[in-house]
């Protein structure tokens, strides 16, 4: 028998029985695997299981979702496959959705329809349901030993697993540790049994001023990738050694180190009874710092971010460290070199930077502030645009003969022009028609008309 069965019409449809034969559409079927007759027996309905596979990353196992599985309109599998007159098969509700709209004609081939007839294309719906009924079991027998193996793991690291034994201690505890953070970082729902398996516990009691490195990266890996943390193990985890050790991992790590120790600190600020003061340290902010600019890592450049950010945002204290560090020249310099979803928080950090003396002191004195604040006008977003706007602001009103002509040379005024002409917020617009008389009054008045007329037949 032929693989595809011709139609009437001149299309086809999928032989099952030959396909599975054949193991055109992965094999056949092995031992212990649902097969096609009995996929309809299978006690989790097929979206349910696409959705829990889809979820876990693990969609297709090692093997890509064969191709007639796709419908050609949303190019996800299918769940309940039709065969128009064409030939042609695609999911139910996206082709009914096609002809609702009044399309009389194929979508993959353009043909017209001459007759609008779904006809249910139940052999490869009993293919579809074999194939990932076929994966559902694999990847629930896999999850299985991989939920054993962490929880026997952390009953070793514990002293509790039976036959009951002393905990895992040097190379063994190290090696362990590893094996665990692998599991948790493959397999997401690992972690679950970790934290049933009392795990949060054990990875919180080994952080502390005696423990090493290897053991406290490991550790920190595991808490950062997605395991609960209770009210108990963040007010355990906010102790001085504890915090100690992990700012001591973030300038001393590796760079998936400090990245982690970067996370931790910030899931911790997230805690109510968090003490700002606590993570308020030279040695933090340096760390951080350092993260944000080495741009091999763009994770770390993210999470430092992301960080320095809430440190300025609930610790007003901590600012004039940041400044004191020289974060302020940093960040400007980097902000043209930024992703687009990092140059936000940047701008975030140097607004709240901005709001103390020495914040705007460092600020006038970079000078690369003006030429990239103008460079960010009109881009990116709204938001941007904002804070730009405000940068440019405070330092043209510290110091408007110095600052007003350079950043009219710099491109500010046609810029300017651009934000009061667009649709952006009054208040936006507002701010830009006061920077622009502030740029006026401290340029020559021919100058200034000038170049606003040559910088905007530029651009």
């Amino acid at each position: 028998m032929p693989q595809y069965q011709e139609l009437p019409c001149g299309g086809q449809v999928l032989d099952i029985d030959t396909a599975l034969k054949d193991g055109i559409l992965g094999g056949a079927l092995e031992p212990g695997d649902a097969g096609a007759g009995d996929a309809g027996k299978q006690p989790v309905e097929l979206r349910k299981m696409m959705d829990e596979l889809d979820a876990a990353g693990d969609g297709g196992g090692d093997e890509a979702v064969p191709a007639v599985f796709i419908c050609p309109i949303s190019l996800e599998p299918m769940v309940d496959p039709v065969t128009l007159c064409t030939g042609q098969t695609y999911e139910r509700a996206n082709i009914s959705r096609w002809l609702a709209l009044g399309h009389r004609t194929c979508p993959t081939t353009m043909q017209e329809l001459w007759d609008d007839a779904l006809t249910p294309n139940a052999t490869l719906r009993q293919l579809i349901a074999a194939w990932f009924s076929r994966r559902y079991t694999r990847f629930k027998k896999r999850s299985a030993d991989f939920h054993g193996r962490a929880a026997d793991l952390v009953h070793g690291l514990r002293g509790t697993a039976v036959p009951r034994r002393q905990p895992l201690k040097g190379q063994a505890r190290i090696a362990a540790l590893r094996e665990l953070r692998t599991l948790a970082a493959t397999h997401q729902s690992v972690t679950k049994a970790i934290a049933e398996a009392g795990g949060v516990a054990l990875l919180t009691s080994l952080l502390g001023p005696f423990t090493s490195h290897a053991v406290g990266t490991e550790a920190v890996a595991i808490l950062v990738s997605g395991v609960t943390l209770d009210a108990d193990a963040k007010a355990a985890l906010m102790q001085p050694a504890k915090v100690s050790l992990v700012v001591d991992m973030l300038n001393e790590g590796a760079a998936d180190t400090k990245i982690n120790c970067v996370r931790l600190i910030r899931i911790l600020m997230d805690e109510r009874g968090f003490r700002p003061e606590t993570m308020a340290s030279l040695s933090l902010l340096v760390g951080v710092m350092r993260l944000i600019r080495d741009k091999r890592h763009p994770d770390g450049v993210v999470a430092g971010l992301e960080l320095l950010n809430s440190i300025c945002a609930v610790h007003r204290p901590a600012r004039g460290m940041i400044v004191s560090i020289g974060a302020v020249p940093q960040l400007v310099e980097l902000l043209p070199e930024l992703a687009t979803e990092c140059v936000e928080p940047a701008l975030d950090i140097l607004d709240a930077l901005s709001a103390i003396p020495e914040g705007r002191v460092a600020l006038k004195d970079c000078p690369r502030t003006i030429p990239n604040a103008v460079r960010l006008l009109m881009r990116v977003s709204e938001a941007c645009t904002r804070r730009s706007l405000s940068m440019l602001w405070t330092v043209c009103r510290m110091a408007p003969e110095e600052c007003a002509p350079a950043a009219v040379e710099a491109g500010l005024a046609a810029k300017l022009l651009l934000v009061i002409q667009s649709g952006c917020a009054p208040e936006l617009k507002q701010k830009a028609s006061e920077l622009l008389k502030l740029c006026r009054l401290n340029y020559t008045d021919t100058l200034f008309i000038s170049k606003c007329k040559l910088t905007r037949t530029i651009q």
